[in-house]
């Protein structure tokens, strides 16, 4: 085969997964995690993580192997991906790379900017500063300071805008600055192919609609109440489904209301993913078939 390793990227629920398996399956294949969000241990339904089912069918790495309180980031997945790849070649593997995280493949690909470490007192001094200020003022005044970073973010996106800031205080530089600067990456000098799974709008929101409910029936309710006491900055408190779940366990909105609440933002959520492919992944295999079959034929042609 003409080929070191296969990238598989696509919005949430778009049936990449599926399709990755049955890939793995075919040629023999290790599934690499590429998503922020399967990385935790503890949230294997709200995530929509491989089942353990799935995961006897065909070797699968980088999943479930991080504790919800933990800061995993993209320099940390940069070192376990190295990894796991090295494990999947070892074995004789091909290598499948899969996942939402736009981010995680652009650090696959292209080496991730060298940004230092960030000191514990900067974070604490930054946190304050953003409770101090509030949301909104946080923000108007970060975009004072770094302009080119703070454009490209929404109010509402805590943990980047914290990021820019504490990059830009204990560095002296924007974070967007660094952003221009890359190292080495994982995949650099290796055969490559890369496809980007994208259903129609109608069968992406019909498929959101039916994992939303199939969350809710497998345990995300139980998931949701064990993160309870858990640090609201943390990145896995972002996990789709937490808050709007914790606000029905708490009685604040019915099951129903909060079923619907999840399933439009995952909808949105999809959205900003695919709005991140196309504008970064417009030299990427574009596949739309919705049967997974289908899909695999494609692939299996373009690897062919």
């Amino acid at each position: 085969m003409s080929v070191d390793a296969v990238l598989i990227a696509g919005p949430t629920a778009s049936g990449k997964s599926a399709a990755s398996l049955a890939l793995a399956e075919r040629l023999g294949g290790a599934i690499i995690n590429a998503d922020s969000m399967q990385v935790y241990t503890e949230l294997r339904v709200l995530t929509a993580r491989p089942s353990r089912e799935d995961e006897r069918r065909a070797p699968h790495l980088l999943y479930g192997h991080v504790s919800v309180s933990e800061r995993y980031s993209a320099g940390r997945y940069q070192d376990d991906a190295a990894h796991a790849l090295e494990q999947a070649r070892e074995r004789n593997l091909l290598p499948i790379f899969v996942g939402g995280t736009g981010l995680y493949f652009s650090v696959l690909t292209d080496g991730l900017s060298p940004v230092p470490a960030i000191p514990a007192e900067v974070r604490k001094a930054v946190r304050h500063r953003f409770e101090t200020l509030g949301r909104d003022a946080f923000y108007a005044d970060l975009a004072r300071r770094d302009e080119a970073t703070v454009t490209k973010l929404r109010p509402s996106d805590t943990q980047r805008l914290l990021r820019a800031a504490d990059v830009l205080e204990a560095t002296g530089r924007a974070l967007s600055t660094w952003q221009e600067m890359r190292g080495s990456s994982p995949l650099g000098t290796l055969r490559v192919k890369r496809f980007v799974i994208s259903p129609s709008r109608e069968i992406l929101h019909e498929r959101i609609a039916n994992r939303v409910n199939a969350m809710v029936a497998a345990g995300a309710l139980d998931e949701a109440a064990a993160l309870a006491a858990l640090d609201p900055s943390l990145p896995a408190a972002k996990v789709l489904g937490v808050g709007q779940f914790a606000k029905h366990l708490a009685g604040e909105i019915g099951l129903a209301e909060a079923v619907e609440r999840v399933t439009v933002e995952t909808r949105q959520y999809a959205k900003r993913q695919l709005t991140w492919f196309r504008q970064r992944m417009t030299d990427w295999a574009w596949l739309s078939d919705r049967e997974s079959s289908n899909l695999i034929t494609q692939i299996a042609y373009y690897l062919s």
